[in-house]
């Protein structure tokens, strides 16, 4: 069998299921092609501005912000993508639209709680994290910008479900505008990290804005302008699995957060601000593999939801196979052009002060090649009434990772940190992909 580019593509290409996925996933790679590109010229700004250091305090203050918002949310994306999409095929509107006003509700809650931990919160992680109490005002001043981020999960959700992925693209595109602009503003003023700091708090909240006012639009047209006053008894029948289903992706998010997605946390609380620098430049570094897949995961799971819900077998195996393939081509070679070329890549963008983060990058690209050509092994679980099992691997490989944290980190920096996440995304990713495996074919005996 010939495997040229031309017969490669004509195999994409000919199923419409996929064909969809392809689209709105370009539109989303083109806005995420962008705001990386601009993303790293953010960090090239700020690295040249605070040094190693101060370039590491700031990755302290962000994480810090953005995981506790993570740890009160309950994913409300996936599930308006799930529910509101489950009555529209019904032909039910009214309950589709108070599905997305419960999880407009709740996650307008879990939004203020943030704010009132990460205010509460603030001297503490100042003193454990940055080793620097004076610092607790910074900390406070980003968490301000979750004030703006009321219904953003939610309005992502419904954005994505009614195929407005060009518009969550133009969205994307534009917080880092905003971002870009102001620490270039900082960078020409030889501003300090409260600047910078002010620079991408602005640029957050200027991202979660606009995502929820477009879905306010896309919520009237769909519903009407009274939208809002659909009853929430209405899902008094499904009110317990819908709980069950957000307790579910929370649960989720929290251990995530807590042993895959907060290494720079863990890294100061164990280490220093300088390993911090040299860690989130690494992780920024490899975040360029995500680039093209990331937009898969989302555009995977709507078009697979549907076939799910239709029974349609055959087609989300395909779905994961041709996602997997279509990973594959670009993070193998980006991955192996990454290991020739990080150093310099790393001395340019960052200056070569930041030269040793070269040595975690290399460590942290197995991991990622992993996750990255296997995306789907979370979500396609959750579709198939699985949802918990991928907590609990999560969680346990966490509390080991944890565990190694503690006694590896503080004598190894940066590099230890790279090898304990490389090997939890292995090992997990390998686990959750036999699983789904095993789920799929009893499906499809039950079928």
């Amino acid at each position: 069998m010939s495997w040229s580019p031309a017969r490669l593509w004509s195999r994409l290409a000919s199923n419409p299921l996929l064909r969809r996925v392809m689209k709105n996933s370009g539109y989303l790679l083109s806005a995420t092609t962008v705001s990386t590109a601009m993303s790293m010229v953010q960090g090239a700004l700020a690295a040249r501005m605070l040094g190693v250091e101060g370039f590491g305090l700031v990755g302290l203050i962000t994480d810090f912000g953005s995981n506790i918002n993570r740890l009160t949310s309950f994913r409300m994306s996936q599930l308006v993508l799930h529910y509101v999409g489950d009555y529209t095929e019904q032909g039910k509107p009214r309950e589709a639209a108070a599905v997305f006003k419960a999880a407009g509700l709740v996650e307008i809650a879990s939004s203020l709680l943030a704010v009132g931990l990460i205010v509460f919160l603030a001297p503490l992680a100042a003193q454990a994290l940055a080793h620097d109490p004076g610092t607790a005002s910074l900390f406070i001043l980003y968490g301000l910008a979750i004030l703006a981020n009321l219904m953003m999960e939610s309005s992502t959700g419904l954005l994505q479900l009614a195929d407005r992925f060009a518009a969550l693209s133009w969205i994307t595109v534009g917080q880092s505008v905003v971002t870009l602009v102001l620490m270039a503003v900082a960078f020409g003023r030889h501003g300090d990290i409260l600047a910078v700091v002010i620079a991408y708090t602005v640029g957050k909240a200027s991202g979660a804005l606009a995502s929820s006012g477009a879905a306010l639009v896309e919520a009237r047209l769909r519903w009407g302008s009274g939208w809002w006053k659909a009853p929430l008894r209405l899902l008094a029948d499904r009110r317990r699995e819908m709980v069950r289903f957000a307790w579910s992706t929370n649960l989720s998010t929290s251990i995530a957060l807590l042993t895959r997605d907060s290494e720079l946390l863990w890294l100061g609380a164990f280490s220093s601000p300088t390993q911090v620098g040299y860690y989130k430049v690494a992780r920024a570094v490899t975040n360029i593999l995500f680039v093209p897949v990331n937009p898969l995961i989302s555009t995977t799971y709507r078009e697979a939801s549907l076939e799910v819900s239709a029974r349609r077998w055959p087609n989300v195996r395909y779905l994961l196979r041709s996602g997997s393939l279509l990973a594959s081509i670009w993070t193998l070679p980006a991955a192996l052009g990454l290991v020739f070329f990080g150093h310099a890549f790393i001395s340019w963008i960052y200056t070569p002060d930041f030269s040793q983060a070269y040595v975690p990058l290399l460590i942290l690209l197995v991991g990622t090649m992993a996750v990255n050509i296997l995306y789907w092994n979370r979500s396609v679980l959750l579709l198939l009434g699985q949802p918990a099992y991928p907590n609990w691997v999560q969680l346990w490989s966490g509390l080991l990772k944890i565990g190694a944290t503690a006694v590896y980190v503080p004598v190894s920096g940066a590099i230890g940190m790279a090898v304990l996440l490389s090997t939890y995304f292995v090992g997990t990713t390998a686990i959750l992909v036999a699983r789904a495996q095993q789920a799929l074919k009893r499906a499809e005996a039950g079928a």
